[in-house]
């Protein structure tokens, strides 16, 4: 299972962002996502790169949903969800 992991933009330079993601920043690619991005807007990241927009009127939603995820599943090695958002925080680069 494969899952996005939602971030904020914080800086641009040509096709690569510095992303933060729960306080961890990671370089992320722009090549393929889904619309231009700024920093300060919000992307779903997959394996290093970004690859959907995360519009502005569902970032609070979209956040809060992972958190959830990842707070009722701290330390659970059963939850392949919540392990591989985790892993996607780590791997990011």
């Amino acid at each position: 299972m494969c899952l996005g992991v939602p971030g904020r933009v914080i800086s641009i330079h040509d096709y690569t962002a510095v992303v933060d993601f729960w306080g961890v920043r990671k370089d992320v690619r722009l090549d393929i996502v889904d619309e231009p991005v700024v920093p300060g807007d919000y992307i779903l990241n997959h394996v290093g790169f970004a690859i959907r927009r995360i519009a502005p009127e569902s970032v609070a939603e979209t956040l809060e949903l992972y958190e959830m995820l990842l707070r009722e599943n701290a330390g659970g090695e059963d939850d392949l969800m919540a392990l591989d958002v985790r892993g996607e925080i780590a791997g990011a680069s």
